[in-house]
């Protein structure tokens, strides 16, 4: 069994979509060089999420937060009184993981595509954990 290898994220806004599909290549290259089979993307944070959506044009990013927050306001009357809880909501809803095809240490992502770390409660750094699983062969 692979055990997780992490990358970490620095955010430099309170809510923003930070395309991490190079960091976590780059990641494979190093640490799981050649793997063919999936690598699973997860955050061990309550307030960020990772998710998969478009790349190519930077309106989606802003939509998606834009969206986020017409859903989970900030200033709504929650019961977390930390000040965070539309934050919890926002990555509840996003999901803590991801889990990607790998082929020959490559992504395989759709033509558009693009992996994200979704931040709702920064600027923060964030760790992202990778775990490599290679494909079973029979």
């Amino acid at each position: 069994m692979s055990l997780p290898f992490q990358i970490s994220v620095a955010t430099l806004e309170r809510e923003v979509l930070v395309d991490i599909t190079g960091q976590v290549q780059e990641a494979l290259k190093h640490f799981a060089p050649g793997l063919s089979g999936l690598v699973h993307v997860y955050v061990p944070h309550t307030t960020a999420a990772v998710t998969i959506n478009e790349g190519a044009d930077p309106a989606v990013k802003r939509d998606l937060v834009e969206g986020l927050a017409r859903l989970a306001p900030r200033n709504a009357a929650y019961r977390h009184t930390e000040g965070n809880a539309d934050a919890h909501i926002k990555a509840s809803l996003l999901g803590n993981s991801v889990t990607i095809p790998v082929v020959d240490g490559i992504l395989h992502l759709g033509t558009w595509q693009s992996l994200y770390l979704a931040e709702f409660d920064g600027p923060r750094t964030r760790k992202v954990w990778l775990t490599p699983i290679p494909r079973l062969r029979a």
